[in-house]
């Protein structure tokens, strides 16, 4: 997967050096506020919230014009979400498991981070304008391969038949007393229940300023909307799609023809 990106990348640097006027190299880093959404009404992948997380990489801006280049980017995105409070348990301890009636969902109040990371690869137009202070904007799709994915929960609570909290689940081995509070605290790896590629479309704004004749530090804000869903099993595991929203400070210095 990561050699087929890097090959991606690599292809598509060597067509566009071969047609632009001007190549800009830069490396860029800033902060990544994920959107982790669901399409579906399975519980367990509903109403997470956005985390923060870190975004850094590098990119090749290819001038056609002096104010139309094709920019190709490869970052490392932090992505997923987090969802505080009471909520469905995923894992239910064995010995209690086999005492419930099918299909019944048990909750708690626990805190809960999905923590996926991506290596994404855009490819943009960009549009920009200007003098000593250039504006621009840009759009286009993007690939995304999974890198990493772990479930981080934490805390302790009580095990509840409903999401009021009204029903505690009873304990088997003291009748008419309810279970006793249960720890969440644990990593899971989630690797393995993903896709290993997402694919959507990307676009922001931004701002550079000329540092030198042939160096410059850029202001980027950049939103993206991923289509794929990242669930193998959505039918059990729900329908998210992950996206959001980055803002970095890049450097970039140019290479004229």
């Amino acid at each position: 997967m990561r050699k087929s990106a890097i090959l991606l990348l690599s292809l598509c640097t060597f067509s566009l050096s071969s047609i632009s006027q001007k190549i800009r190299l830069g490396v860029n880093a800033g902060i990544s506020i994920p959107d982790l959404r669901s399409n579906s009404d399975i519980e367990i992948s509903k109403d997470y919230k956005s985390r923060f997380a870190s975004v850094f990489g590098a990119f090749a801006d290819f001038g056609i014009t002096n104010n139309f280049s094709i920019k190709v980017c490869a970052d490392y995105a932090g992505q997923g979400g987090q969802r505080n409070g009471m909520q469905p348990v995923t894992n239910i301890p064995p010995q209690l498991a086999s005492m419930l009636p099918p299909g019944q969902m048990l909750y708690a109040v626990f805190d809960n981070t999905s923590v996926l990371n991506y290596l994404e690869i855009p490819v943009m137009a960009k549009w920009e304008w200007g003098n000593a202070l250039r504006y621009y904007v840009d759009i286009g799709p993007y690939a995304g391969f999974l890198l990493s994915a772990k479930q981080k929960t934490k805390g302790s609570s009580q095990l509840y038949m409903d999401k009021g909290g009204n029903m505690p689940v009873p304990n088997p081995g003291n009748p008419g007393q309810p279970l006793p509070p249960q720890s969440f605290d644990a990593t899971t790896d989630v690797k393995s229940s993903l896709r290993k590629a997402n694919f959507g479309l990307t676009g922001g704004a931004g701002i550079s300023k000329s540092l030198s004749k042939m160096s410059e530090l850029i202001l980027d804000v950049r939103a993206a909307d991923g289509f794929t869903t990242i669930q193998k099993d959505p039918q059990n595991d729900g329908k998210s799609h992950t996206g959001g929203l980055f803002i970095t400070l890049g450097y970039a210095v140019a290479l004229g023809k």
